[in-house]
């Protein structure tokens, strides 16, 4: 049997392979779930021998540290620039002035696709990583290496290889981003908690890498690319494309799709494809890079003023384009939130015709001076959400009409309203208007609600405007006869549906409260009040300052469910739910399988990953513990996933709560969760009404040179 420190050092050793196979092969040799594995068994062992911690550890990937004061570092070489072609005319001519210089044609070259992302200096001594610097003006940039140190494909310790040793000290120089994919689910999550979403996974990228708290920038989905060298002792480079298989070797992530080339005929070709291509890739470029090929070439050409004359970004054209605004139309949300957007001429923009954009609210309208008729700018934020930026003014010829919000909900005409402090217009007809009815019927059957498969959108405006349903508990009359004449309900679907609905029945009540829609109540709220007054009829009856009084309940959430309530049709509605043999009273909090958290109180925020939110509270209730929605004196742990609130972990700081994550959650339950029937599911989505906003971050414990 081996030691604890042969331990350590075997899973360590372990991680990183596994790490290297996953985020620079992307062939991992064990499941998610076993790599998981491996790192809680190391952050365990840590744990119980601290004198075995050590900082080039993959679990210090989950930093303590915060509070940077990102201090001026000086790079030891500066980090030029790069100039730019922005056609086939301005390409050639790089070519021959190269030619010129060298005195001769016989040059080989590397092609790159360029990140927008942004530009980073790591230095290595004897293999480890001691410092990461931003780009900052070229000569001096900033300390960030705390931060860096969260993202995954950053080796924290060079891997060694047979035929490249490791060097005494080496300055790998790449680029920080973040894929299209994930920079868009960051963005909906940040709406979902109403935070401000970032315009551009660059910017995105940017606003991460900064943060002042290093568990804010782990939460972000930050990678990294590697593409040269800066200073280096103990190795020689011959080429850009040797240098790109050894930084590989080391175990950085390089750019699969960099070429190398001996035709520079063949280059410009590559580039082109690329040009037409740039929306198959899986993160935003804005050009591709020529380099010539050999190092020493490259000492001959050197440097004219700030950029190198060995190096040039072909720049691809603006993801921008223009269309005319035809009309603004406004769509009604859950809660009666009227949303404009835009209607305009069709337009090819980044490879996909776009026929609307996104325009938020009406103070935004207001603020760009957009009129129906004006020639507008487009953008996709993020080469994905298409939005308008603004109106060529210049281009209009006076016939162009100003947009005012409508006075009255289009679906139902109730008189608008506007709260103070908000921007958003609201149709106060909840019970009735038939557009907030759909979204009321999409959020009720949704997974972290009822949970009936099988009716999403489109069967909830179809039963809407059949008259088949008025409210939630319409949806328990269903019958199969419902179904004869519509189109797309087979046998088995219907039967399937009607099983699911049957099922939807018995979910605890908690989930029963979250399926009327109230605002501000979400899984966490829904769960403490159920806790507290047992069925939705007591609840009916509290007062704001009844429920005010219940730890992790405010009074806005609070007198949100007091007006709820207040309406008689909404009383009624717990009748009529009682009546159909849905659960309105008891199943708000099992009895507990185990006592491993007794007299504990948790706090959970962020993405736990493999479980919903509600699966992970449900977990720590099963276990004695109890879960509040905020942070207080009270609280024994905040247990932190991905993104979590950042004013939560702001909270827990100034009270000096422990902050965990989800593993060491586990390892406190131990053995005793291994009775628990819970499947874990990806991890669930958050309403924006339902919830109020919980801010970012987590825990867990242009320039090409």
């Amino acid at each position: 049997m081996s030691t604890p420190e042969q331990r350590v050092t075997e899973l360590r050793n372990q991680i990183t392979q596994y790490s290297y196979e996953y985020y620079v092969l992307g062939n991992p040799s064990v499941s998610d779930a076993q790599f998981d594995a491996f790192v809680n068994e190391l952050r365990t062992l840590e744990q119980q021998y601290p004198d075995l911690r050590s900082p080039d550890s993959p679990t210090m990937r989950i930093v303590d540290g915060f509070d940077n004061q990102f201090e001026k570092v000086r790079h030891p070489r500066p980090m030029l620039s790069l100039a730019n072609a922005f056609d086939a005319p301005g390409v050639l001519a790089w070519r021959d002035r190269v030619y010129k210089i060298l005195e001769t044609t016989a040059v080989t070259w590397t092609a790159e696709p360029k990140i927008d992302g942004l530009a980073l200096a790591l230095t290595y001594q004897n293999g480890l990583l001691v410092r990461a610097a931003t780009r900052g003006d070229g000569e001096i940039g900033e300390d960030v290496t705390l931060n860096v140190r969260t993202i995954q494909d950053v080796p924290h310790q060079l891997r060694h290889h047979v035929e490249w040793p490791i060097p005494t000290t080496i300055e790998v120089r790449g680029e920080v981003y973040m894929r299209s994919d994930e920079f868009a689910a960051l963005n909906q999550r940040l709406v979902e908690q109403g935070d401000k979403p970032h315009a551009n996974p660059r910017n995105a990228a940017a606003g991460s890498l900064r943060q002042k708290d290093s568990r804010i920038t782990a939460s972000r989905p930050l990678r990294f690319f590697a593409y040269a060298v800066g200073y280096v002792e103990g190795i020689p480079f011959d080429s850009q494309w040797q240098t790109l298989q050894v930084l590989r070797a080391f175990g950085f992530a390089t750019n699969d799709d960099a070429r190398h080339f001996t035709e520079f005929t063949d280059l410009l070709a590559y580039a082109n494809t690329w040009m037409a291509r740039r929306d198959d890739l899986a993160y935003e470029v804005d050009g591709i890079v020529f380099k010539v090929d050999s190092i020493t070439q490259q000492d001959q050409l050197g440097v004219a003023g700030r950029d190198p004359r060995w190096a040039l970004a072909y720049k691809f054209p603006a993801r921008e384009t223009t269309s005319v605004l035809r009309a603004i139309t406004v769509a009604v949300g859950r809660t009666g939130v009227i949303t404009p957007a835009a209607e305009i001429d069709p337009v090819q923009l980044s490879g996909v015709t776009v026929r609307n954009a996104s325009l938020h609210n009406a103070d935004l309208i207001e603020k760009l001076d957009l009129r129906i008729g004006d020639t507008v700018v487009l953008k996709r934020a993020g080469d994905v959400i298409p939005y308008i930026i603004g109106p060529l003014k210049e281009k209009r010829t006076g016939v162009e009409m100003p947009w005012q919000m409508p006075t009255h909900c289009p679906a139902c005409n109730t008189p608008l309203e506007r709260a103070d402090g908000e921007v958003a217009w609201r149709c106060p007809n909840f019970g009735i208007c038939p557009a907030q009815l759909v979204r009321r019927i999409e959020y009720a059957v949704s997974r972290e609600a009822l949970d009936i498969v099988g009716l999403g959108e489109k069967q909830a405006q179809l039963f809407v405007e059949k008259g088949l349903i008025g409210d939630v508990a319409d949806i328990f009359d269903l019958q199969p006869s419902h179904f004869a004449d519509m189109d797309g309900f087979g046998e088995k679907k219907v039967a399937n549906l009607m099983q699911s609905i049957a099922d939807a029945k018995q979910q605890p009540v908690a989930r029963v409260l979250m399926s009327l829609g109230i605002r501000f109540v979400g899984t966490v709220v829904a769960q403490l009040l159920m806790n507290h007054f047992g069925s939705l009829a007591r609840l009916a009856e509290a007062s704001v300052a009844e429920m005010s009084a219940i730890d992790g309940i405010g009074p806005a959430k609070a007198q949100s469910v007091v007006d709820f309530f207040a309406h008689p049709a909404h009383r009624a509605l717990i009748d009529k739910l009682a009546t159909r043999g849905v659960n309105v009273a008891g199943g708000g909090s099992p009895a507990p399988t185990s006592q491993a958290l007794a007299n504990q109180v948790f706090v959970v925020t962020g993405t736990i990953a493999g479980y919903s939110r509600e699966e992970a509270e449900a977990m720590i209730t099963r276990h004695g513990g109890k879960v509040t929605g905020s942070v207080s004196k009270k609280s024994t742990y905040v247990v932190a996933g991905s993104d979590p609130g950042t004013s939560k972990i702001q909270k827990a700081n100034e009270l000096a709560v422990p902050i965990i994550d989800f593993a060491t959650l586990m390892t406190m339950i131990g053995d005793d969760h291994a009775g628990d029937v819970i499947v874990p599911t990806p991890a669930a989505k958050n309403d924006a009404d339902a919830q109020p906003a919980t801010d970012t971050p987590i825990i867990q414990q242009s320039s090409m040179f």
